[in-house]
């Protein structure tokens, strides 16, 4: 793909990719509508050798879009926090916006994100999560509402904020070029919450996050329960490493699935000694699912549609995947040398 290096380029959109050919050229195509001048940016993309068609399609939309300056760089780590260090090394831009590839950003979002960062107002900017099913089916729609509830969001935000405001973490984020290496970049030791964790040095180095209802982008969420359940588990098992680097960035929402985890695991095994264990777990368990039971019939009646009753099944499995994932890396830490 041919790039004219002499282009005033003042925002590089960087975006991590691997194996995202269903959803690439849906991303590409709302990068291209942004209201920001195209001739100004560039779209990077480091791709971790996709083995499915996702190179294919955005050399072809390059050529069908030859506006619009295009760049791909191989990730030779195969990770995200490199795949993001490596684009935001070769970015041409002043500034640096993060997307991801199976988003799709409203047209105003690198306007708004550059519009904030000029400003002074903070040091990172980002926006509102639209969560939407991965695809047409009863579980799809129930993920999908299910990691946008706060029962399954916790307080994060980006997912359930109805008003612009200071905030610990945004997702994917905007932020200037020299700020993002003088900082370090992304951790690349960490394969999930590597975002979280970078916010975190910001935040101590001084830096301010803004989230703007005013920038959104469409995510889509995972399809199936095997598929949720791992990403939580992964988001769950990095955290608490991303937690030995800042302790006192934990959060009340983070904390909370893996000590519910615990004390149910406590009262199971004290249940084969102790009679009285088995009624604090069974009277603890029918209160918890009670409350999941409550707020999907809630989702419900309020959007008339009776697949949301799975929204029981995805809280359960957001929350002993994330508590799961966290306990197990903490008793690896606490066992095996060298983790």
């Amino acid at each position: 793909m041919k790039t004219d290096s002499n282009k005033p380029i003042e925002v590089t959109v960087i975006v991590p990719c691997l194996n995202e050919e269903n959803t690439i050229r849906l991303l590409l195509n709302a990068i291209n509508r942004q209201t920001y001048p195209r001739e100004k940016m560039e779209v990077v993309i480091c791709d971790a050798f996709s083995t499915d068609r996702t190179r294919e399609k955005v050399r072809q939309f390059a050529e069908d879009h030859p506006e619009l300056a295009i760049r791909i760089l191989d990730n030779e780590r195969r990770t995200i926090p490199a795949a993001i260090n490596t684009a935001a090394e070769a970015a041409r831009g002043e500034y640096l916006v993060r997307m991801d590839a199976h988003s799709i950003p409203n047209e105003k979002y690198i306007e708004v994100s550059l519009e904030i960062l000029k400003s002074g107002i903070a040091e990172n900017v980002g926006g509102i999560w639209e969560i939407h099913p991965g695809s047409d089916t009863c579980i799809s729609r129930s993920i999908a509402k299910t990691v946008s509830h706060p029962l399954g969001a916790g307080d994060a935000k980006y997912r359930i904020s109805l008003k612009s405001e200071y905030a610990d973490t945004v997702p994917f984020g905007a932020f200037r070029k020299d700020q993002f290496l003088s900082l370090g970049g992304f951790d690349e030791s960490l394969r999930a919450n590597e975002d979280y964790e970078f916010n975190t040095r910001l935040r101590k180095s001084g830096g301010r996050i803004w989230l703007d209802t005013r920038i959104r982008s469409v995510y889509y969420a995972r399809q199936n329960i095997k598929e949720l359940a791992c990403q939580y588990w992964r988001y769950g098992f990095w955290k608490f490493k991303m937690l030995c680097r800042h302790p006192s960035s934990l959060q009340f929402r983070q904390a909370l699935p893996p000590i519910f985890l615990s004390m149910i695991l406590l009262l199971a095994v004290l249940s084969f000694f102790v009679p009285f264990a088995r009624i604090i777990l069974g009277a603890g368990l029918s209160f918890y699912l009670l409350i999941l039971i409550s707020a999907s019939l809630a989702e419900v009646v309020k959007k008339r549609d009776i697949c949301l009753m799975n929204m029981t099944i995805a809280f359960m499995v957001v929350h002993f995947s994330w508590g799961g994932g966290f306990l197990f890396s903490l008793f690896r830490s606490l066992f095996i040398n060298n983790y």
